[in-house]
């Protein structure tokens, strides 16, 4: 149900295919907006007009940063990134391109001499890859993929080059079509139809070709003939390859099930595909669940990746495996080590694993020596680090965010932490920022729990302030330190609002045990924690006991319903986005089944599964009878996750039962709220509604 990171690939891309407009059109290059803050307000058109850092990476001698920045229009109702340089130090920050189709995918080739990245071209329609001088000039094109790429990675000897591009899905039967190119018609015969906002006709397969004078040659598919997907949908990207240091072999992740064997597994593996006799093995080590993110330690010698062991259980402990390549030792470094890392990067001296990962309510970056998985803080304060890099042994390239502040570029040496972007820097300095505090309040069972506290700006102790209780997604998604471009704390907080965040049971960083604890206890003690974080902000003396509302997406939406028909009077108003309604029909709707499988405990049909009946007996939609608040519910039509029918049946539930009740449906949006104006219109109907029964 849940992303746990987004890969540096063609997840940005949309925002270049929806700006291609038809030949002769001059395309409008989005540039960074102008906007004017009024008493230091966070609006919604203050939130879009932030800078959006991302793929931030060191040039191989560590001299420069290269980075993408992207910045949205709210008339063009779309968004642009750009490529921009900075020394090592922050300075001299300089722009590489200006363009209307956004650049993705960074990659240092020639030694630091070029960028090589991807960009929709106008003269295929498609996405290709380009390269430009790391002075911004002598641009070329790479490639002429017809289907076009969806991200790719250059082998360290810079002559081959591994792209994902889409092939048609292998589909049993095209004779029923002969003669009929109007029909719209689908022929489903098997599970795995959908994805997450498509219908699967197409899946990506990786290629692999020679690059010659700046050309891409004809590129090979390596899993030709085979039905499975490389990188995998709907997140899967560049991470999902590993070239050898020597350049003769590349590690691929793939999924290789169909049907209902492939909606009911999350079990992928790494591949080895040999360029030299063309033949793909399996590597060794390989589980039951996830393993993914393979990267080659510098000499070669050895192979590190994430692995996951359960089966179905797409949230489980995330290890850090270490294969010896020449004996076939496998490791786990986390073995003892009780959180789980992402994001992982070799030392340059080979010794040592830098990566991120969540505890204790933030994402610090931890360094684990290979030898002795001894494990180190390298940056740690109350923040998210994501995307960390060595410079060299002792240095790190990050980005960092918090929940006043969206990325910025830094730099971590000896313990210290630089800033080294300021592209936000001036905008933030004109709007008043919520108070972020950590506190921890005693769950029912004894427990003690990280909870975020966000006061308004301005705040004042004597003032009586309405509050909101944020439910997570997820339902495995840490409320650590991030930064939220629609379920913004800031903005929730300049509009006079208290808001208690916490990391109720089934959020990672804070051990196994409390992240596992929620599957098969949907209403359980997840939602008793909701109450414990409810009941102490309503005692704070600045806070309305009688002013409180609920929020949340995804599994918070689905809190949110549960919450409706349990919070005994806690609750004067609830907003519930894209959230589960009827956990039977959320079974067979969502088309990642094994998610529905494992964490509600089975089908609702299997009577004799305790677990699975005591879930489905907790579902939101058997106690509408108890709702009383009024409700404030959202969806996307092209949400294939958790269906807008759930939001739908819950809204008619509440006009049938004669409650005050709103919803916003979005016929061109998915799980998420992505463009521009529908951010905007959401947010306005978010605070128009709360301010309605709150204040």
């Amino acid at each position: 149900m849940k992303k746990t990171e987004m890969a540096v690939c063609a997840m940005l891309l949309p925002l270049a295919m929806g700006s291609c407009k038809s030949s002769g059109q001059e395309e409008k290059v989005i540039e960074k907006p102008d906007i004017t803050v009024v008493d230091g307000m966070v609006t919604p058109e203050v939130i879009e007009a932030l800078g959006r850092i991302s793929e931030a990476i060191p040039s191989p001698d560590g001299k420069l940063i290269a980075f993408t920045l992207t910045y949205e229009d709210i008339q063009e109702n779309k968004g642009n990134s750009e490529i921009y340089l900075m020394n090592r130090d922050g300075s001299e920050m300089r722009r590489l391109t200006r363009t209307a189709g956004s650049e993705s995918n960074l990659q240092w080739i020639e030694g630091g001499e070029r960028l090589s990245f991807l960009r929709m071209d106008k003269e295929t329609d498609a996405v290709q890859i380009f390269s430009i001088k790391s002075d911004g000039s002598s641009e070329r094109k790479l490639t002429a993929v017809k289907n076009g790429i969806e991200c790719f990675k250059i082998s360290p000897d810079g002559k081959k080059v591994v792209y994902a591009s889409p092939i048609d899905a292998f589909n049993k039967d095209t004779t029923l079509f002969e003669g009929l190119p109007k029909t719209t018609g689908r022929v489903v015969n098997d599970l795995g139809y959908k994805h997450w906002d498509e219908w699967v006709t197409q899946i990506p397969h990786p290629f692999v070709a020679e690059i010659e004078n700046d050309k891409v040659g004809e590129g090979t598919d390596i899993m030709e003939g085979e039905p499975y997907e490389c990188p995998m949908r709907p997140f899967g990207g560049a991470e999902s390859f590993a070239w050898s240091p020597d350049s003769k072999s590349l590690i691929y992740v793939s999924r290789k099930f169909t049907g209902k064997d492939y909606v009911f597994s999350t079990n992928s593996d790494l591949y080895c595909y040999d360029l030299e006799s063309k033949k793909t093995t399996t590597m060794p080590g390989m589980g039951d669940g996830y393993d993914t993110d393979p990267v080659f330690s510098p000499d070669g010698s050895r192979l590190a990746w994430l692995s996951m062991a359960t089966a179905k259980f797409e949230s489980d402990k995330k290890r850090l495996m270490v294969l010896d390549i020449k004996s076939g030792e496998v490791r786990d470094l986390t073995e003892n080590w009780d959180r789980w890392p992402e994001q992982i990067a070799w030392a340059p001296n080979g010794k040592s694993i830098v990566f991120t990962g969540y505890s204790d309510g933030v994402a610090p970056v931890f360094k684990v020596n290979v030898a002795t998985a001894e494990f180190t803080t390298i940056a740690d304060e109350q923040a998210d680090f994501t995307g960390a890099i060595p410079v060299n042994d002792n240095e790190v390239i990050a980005l960092r965010h918090s929940m006043r502040s969206p990325n910025e570029i830094v730099g971590i040496k000896d313990g210290k932490i630089e800033q080294l972007s300021h592209v936000n820097d001036e905008l933030l300095a004109q709007l008043k920022l919520g108070e972020v505090k950590k506190v921890e309040v005693p769950t029912s069972d004894g427990k003690m729990m990280t909870c975020w506290e966000i006061l308004p700006p301005d705040f004042d102790p004597n003032k009586k302030y309405p509050a909101l209780l944020y439910c997570q997604g997820g339902p495995q998604q840490a409320v650590s330190q991030f930064w939220s471009y629609r379920w913004n704390f800031m903005i929730m907080a300049a509009n006079g609002y208290v808001v208690i965040a916490p990391n109720r049971r089934g959020l990672p960083g804070f051990g196994e045990e409390w992240n596992r604890q929620i599957s098969g206890d949907y209403g359980g003690q997840n939602m008793r924690d909701y109450f414990a974080a409810t009941d102490y902000i309503r005692s704070r003396e600045y806070v309305n006991a009688d002013k409180v509302g609920a929020i949340g997406a995804s599994y918070g939406g689905f809190s949110v319903y549960w919450l409706a028909g349990h919070h005994e009077g806690r609750f004067a108003a609830l907003v519930a986005h894209a959230g589960i309604f009827n956990l039977e029909a959320q079974y067979l709707e969502t088309e990642e089944m094994w998610f529905a499988d494992f964490d509600l405990g089975g089908p609702y049909w299997d009577k004799t599964n305790a677990i699975a009946q005591r879930t489905y007996s907790n579902s939101p939609h058997r106690y509408v009878e108890n709702w009383t608040a009024p409700m404030l519910i959202t969806v996307g039509e092209l949400d294939y996750r958790i269906l807008a029918s759930q939001g739908m049946q819950a809204f008619n539930a509440a006009k049938m039962r004669g409650l005050e009740a709103e919803m916003l449906v979005f016929p061109d949006e998915n799980h998420w709220v992505l463009k521009p104006q529908n951010a905007i219109l959401w947010q306005r109907c978010f605070f128009q509604f709360l301010d309605k029964y709150l204040k």
